[in-house]
């Protein structure tokens, strides 16, 4: 069999897509499939819908990496029936079409908890790039963890526009930080960089996402909403080889051990155990994490 797998951007981000790429590599080594990388896709709606109809001529089974196969695939799917379609980071099913979704919203309430008893300003910042439903879905939960904590904390968040322009996330947390942020929860791919070079201009401490960017440098990152990328795909490629295609969408989550919240050394013991207290309610259903924000969103120049 083979499966081609799309990325949108930059494969080698040190987030997002490289985490879903391990995933990739561990199933090509395993030798169960030929597997394709298809990647550095454009944004456009256009590019990825004409990566993902050529991919689908060429192989038996395509994967769509990130939310934005969500409103591009299943079109496709339809017009390729005889081909079996998985989106990871998916909400959306068909005939052929399955979803696998990787629930980064519940590190990222985590990350909300941690943020709202760490910060020391009142003020706490969010920046992502894209307007997918799991970025969405990350910020909304993000604001659930700080309200769970404190009503009062006041949140600037925005979506730039871009996962890969470092020039533009750097603007865009140098502004964040201008509003008295101390704290900045980043999902972001490639541009990370860009927002890690503003917290080491002003002094914020940030909280990445997807991979564990407390152990690249705790002394920027105070932690780091971790999600097991990976993980939905190594099961989207599972599903393909074995003919099924799951008509709901498969989660995957702290229940799963598929998601976690990291924590910096200097993060207090305190903090810690309300971080593990909280994901336990999460994972036994006893605690809710919204996932729709309807508060402001900060503009950059404003």
């Amino acid at each position: 069999m083979k499966i081609a797998v799309l990325f949108v951007g930059e494969v080698h981000d040190r987030g997002f897509n490289q985490c879903a790429l391990e995933g990739v590599e561990r199933m090509r080594a395993a030798g169960a499939a030929e597997i394709e990388i298809v990647s550095g896709v454009s944004y456009q709606p256009n590019a990825m819908t004409t990566a993902l109809e050529t991919s689908a001529a060429r192989a038996d089974g395509v994967i769509f990496i990130g939310g934005q196969g969500n409103g591009i695939t299943p079109p496709v799917a339809a017009s390729f029936p005889d081909r079996s379609f998985a989106v990871v980071q998916g909400n959306v099913t068909g005939a052929n079409l399955a979803s696998y979704d990787v629930l980064q919203e519940q590190s990222a309430f985590l990350a909300g908890v941690a943020a709202a008893r760490l910060t020391q300003s009142g003020v706490v910042g969010h920046l992502s790039g894209h307007r997918v439903s799991p970025g969405l879905k990350g910020r909304a939960a993000f604001s659930s963890g700080l309200r769970h904590v404190d009503e009062n904390i006041r949140l600037v968040t925005g979506f730039c526009g871009t996962q890969d322009d470092n020039e533009t996330t750097d603007r865009w947390a140098r502004g964040i930080a201008d509003t008295g942020a101390d704290i900045l929860f980043t999902m972001l791919n490639a541009a990370r960089d860009g927002a890690i070079d503003a917290c080491q201009a002003t002094g914020m401490r940030q909280i990445g996402n997807a991979t564990d960017w407390c152990a690249v440098d705790a002394d920027v990152f105070v932690a780091s909403a971790v999600a097991r990328i990976d993980l939905g795909v190594e099961r989207a490629v599972i599903n393909l080889l074995a003919g099924r295609c799951p008509d709901q969408i498969e989660d995957l989550g702290l229940a799963q051990n598929a998601v976690e919240l990291t924590c910096a050394p200097d993060v207090p013991e305190v903090v810690r155990e309300e971080v593990n207290a909280s994901a336990e309610m999460i994972a036994a259903r006893q605690l809710e994490v919204e996932t729709v924000f309807n508060g402001p969103e900060f503009e950059l120049g404003q």
